[in-house]
């Protein structure tokens, strides 16, 4: 062994001692070395020496994404202990809004009456059906306006309490809200750490490095805890798009993260959670603008089908593409997840918020952004499909 690989070899081993007996513990990372920086440029380079028709042969010792190096991680760590959580102000939750109408389901196949014990006026088939209770007597409750259901088919609807955050200072590092809780792994790719407390859903978490394993990111989001891409939503910045001014209001909802945007001209305002459209009916992408709003309105569609539904009362409604819309949502608590007809779902305090940023004049006609910052897998398990 050489002077310089002894002098190299102790180096490392008093590196290594030096840490374990200063009792910081660090995440594992896979920096890789010298040669992945230029991972990229030696693939470009192959790919570009290949004939046409021929598959290349790909450099078997290039990591593309070589992660956090140590120091990263050190500076990293130093930023969690700063900075614990992110900069932003939860949109406090006000039952008044978000129970300003008693919102029911309805279940089954219903026959709807004059009044109780009246005349059957009307049915309504079964499906994804609410409505808002009005009146009760004698066993049945009081739709609409001379519309009355017997009070077995009403159950109490699936009101979420989740609501975005404002931001009053433009983040410094990207941050996510954890959607299918896990106990966090003590380094990237590896298993879920039992002696961890679980992350609940919907808690809202810093991300202060990423490293690639297996083709999944996985994020840094507090000391030696480690999560993958697929249990977290993320808000990711993006410029302003082409047609929309430097003082106009527009948000960007991004389907691949299931996040909704905010933002005055390039400053970034508010963001949350939202559940966009089915494969099915997947939301179209591309620049709109808000030309109605409804503080309340009705929404049905898929007649006769066994997907139809049947909504009274939609809350906070801002129509931006033909018949889809952003809007408040009472019947379910899945933000983060696909979940729609095409509309653009948000929890009732988060459609609020939006409905009275966009009101006031001239921005009734604020911009709506839709896109997809990645690409569906099809290999995810069951509960990470979004």
């Amino acid at each position: 062994m050489t002077t310089a690989k002894r002098s190299i070899l102790v180096f490392i081993v008093l590196g290594i001692v030096f840490f374990e007996l200063s009792g910081i513990h660090h995440a594992l990372a896979f920096p890789g070395d010298r040669r992945d920086e230029t991972c990229s440029e030696r693939i470009a380079a192959a790919i570009a020496a290949t004939p046409e028709g021929e598959k290349p042969v790909l450099p078997k010792d290039c990591v593309e994404h070589p992660g956090m190096s140590a120091l990263e991680l050190r500076a990293a760590e130093a930023e969690m202990r700063a900075h614990p959580t992110p900069d932003v102000v939860q949109v406090p939750y006000q039952e008044d809004i978000v129970w300003s109408r008693a919102y029911r389901r309805m279940v089954g196949h219903v026959v709807i009456y004059d009044a109780p014990n009246g005349n059957p006026i009307g049915e309504l088939d079964a499906g994804y059906n609410f409505v808002t209770v009005i009146n009760e007597k004698d066993g049945f409750i009081q739709v609409n306006y001379g519309q009355w259901v017997p009070a077995e088919h009403i159950t109490w609807a699936d009101v979420s309490e989740f609501s975005g955050v404002e931001i009053t200072t433009q983040p410094k590092r990207p941050f996510a809200w954890m959607l299918a809780e896990a106990r966090p792994s003590r380094y990237p790719g590896g298993p879920q750490d039992k002696s961890a407390e679980i992350i609940p859903r919907y808690t809202l978490m810093n991300i202060y490095g990423v490293e690639y394993v297996d083709g999944w990111e996985w994020y840094l989001v507090g000391p030696d805890q480690w999560i993958q891409q697929i249990r977290v939503a993320k808000v990711k910045a993006i410029p302003r798009p082409e047609g929309v001014g430097p003082d106009d209001h527009w948000v960007a909802v991004d389907l691949y993260e299931q996040t909704a945007v905010a933002y005055e001209g390039d400053r970034m305002v508010f963001a949350t959670l939202i559940s966009s459209g089915l494969p099915r009916w997947s939301t179209r992408e591309g620049l709109f603008q808000i030309y109605e709003r409804h503080e309340a309105t009705r929404m049905s569609g898929a007649s006769g089908q066994p997907d139809f539904y049947f909504i009274e009362e939609v809350p906070y409604v801002m129509y931006f593409d033909g018949d889809i819309a952003l809007h408040g949502t009472y019947w379910h608590d899945r933000f983060g997840y696909r979940q729609s007809h095409g509309c653009v779902n948000l929890s009732i305090m988060d459609a609020w918020w939006l409905y009275q940023w966009t009101s006031p004049e001239p921005y009734q006609n604020a911009w709506v952004y839709v896109y997809s910052s990645g690409t569906y897998r099809s290999d995810l398990p069951a509960w990470a499909r979004r």
